[in-house]
């Protein structure tokens, strides 16, 4: 348990030491720092749900401090608003800004979450069957990325504010996503459809970031429906998530690929982790958990304490935030579980 803690103390603090920057008062995409740097908006909302799973866990005021930090420069940085072209984006930071409103009850968190949220429920339309489009300027691709976390917000919102249209908006949100992108006989969770304006569903994208956030809204749905049905289905995709992903020897979850792949297996384990904490009897999808978490420990972590995107390795090159970012949101849910 003390290697656990002190790997999430250490990786939190290289966060702000290696990708800080203090002149624009957001956190950089790379380290080292590359010289052109593209502004990469939903990185900073899981910065900002990492350092509050730091404070979660140890109630040190400098998380919040460090939060509120990226918070203001994340809002100035994007124009001075949380207002975004891609929805998908705007669910991230609204989930995390709902979290800081968990912790701290300050209303301006709050507030904007229900900015967010009023932004968000314009990407419906009646393209491809109903669902919310990706981003503001392609509104008839639909995809998992764009919904799932739409109805983990919605299911959230319900449970904390209790208005009904919020559970209606996560059950219409929910339904299509499973409907229109799962698979019927494995219950795998497909990317999209229509991304490139042929109506087909892009079966080769498999990603562990598509089955989380599925798993993640079936659990909220759970929480207030209570049903059986909803722990199961989600049961279902996080052994097919090790079937079909996870390297086939050893379990490890792999290396996704560049840029925002890089967030993808973190997002996984984050709700992974919720879906333990409902079933506590899932001890193969614990040891799972833990057994990649031990993995990070042992072979992960470079010198300066960063997590590439090959959890195997340590990486001796260039370091994403993204990549990071996945390495402390595995380390701070194994933390939980011990």
């Amino acid at each position: 348990m003390e290697g656990i803690l002190q790997a999430c103390e250490k990786t939190q603090d290289s966060l702000i030491k290696f990708f800080w920057d203090d002149q624009d008062g957001v956190f950089v995409n790379h380290y080292p720092v590359r010289e052109n740097e593209n502004w990469v908006y939903w990185w900073h909302a899981h910065a900002l749900d990492c350092l509050l799973d730091g404070y979660s866990r140890t109630k040190d005021p400098k998380y919040l401090e460090r939060f509120q930090k990226e918070y203001e420069g994340t809002y100035k940085y994007n124009g001075d608003t949380f207002i975004h072209n891609w929805y998908d984006d705007m669910e991230w930071m609204a989930l995390a800004l709902l979290r800081a409103w968990d912790e701290t009850k300050e209303v301006r968190y709050k507030e904007q979450v229900f900015l967010l949220w009023e932004d968000i429920k314009t990407a419906w339309n009646d393209h491809q069957g109903g669902g919310l489009a990706w981003k503001k300027d392609q509104l008839d691709y639909k995809n998992t990325p764009a919904n799932a976390p739409a109805a983990i917000l919605a299911f959230r919102l319900y449970q904390r504010f209790h208005r009904d249209e919020d559970y209606q908006w996560g059950k219409k949100i929910l339904d299509w996503n499973i409907t229109y992108l799962m698979d019927p006989e494995t219950s795998f969770i497909w990317d999209g459809i229509n991304r490139q304006g042929d109506n087909k569903i892009d079966y080769d994208w498999k990603y562990t970031y598509n089955e989380g956030v599925v798993i993640g809204a079936l659990v909220e749905l759970y929480k207030i429906d209570k049903k059986e049905e909803y722990i199961d289905l989600a049961i279902r995709i996080a052994r097919i998530t090790k079937k079909l992903i996870a390297d086939p020897h050893d379990g490890i979850l792999p290396y996704e690929g560049i840029d925002d792949c890089g967030l993808f297996k973190g997002i996984f384990v984050r709700y992974l982790y919720d879906l333990i904490q409902i079933k506590t009897e899932l001890s193969d999808l614990k040891e799972w958990l833990l057994h990649n978490d031990k993995t990070l420990l042992e072979k992960g972590i470079n010198k300066d304490d960063l997590v590439g995107g090959d959890w195997t390795i340590k990486e001796d090159g260039c370091v994403d935030l993204a990549q990071h970012l996945s390495g402390i949101m595995l380390l701070e849910m194994a933390a939980k579980l011990i």
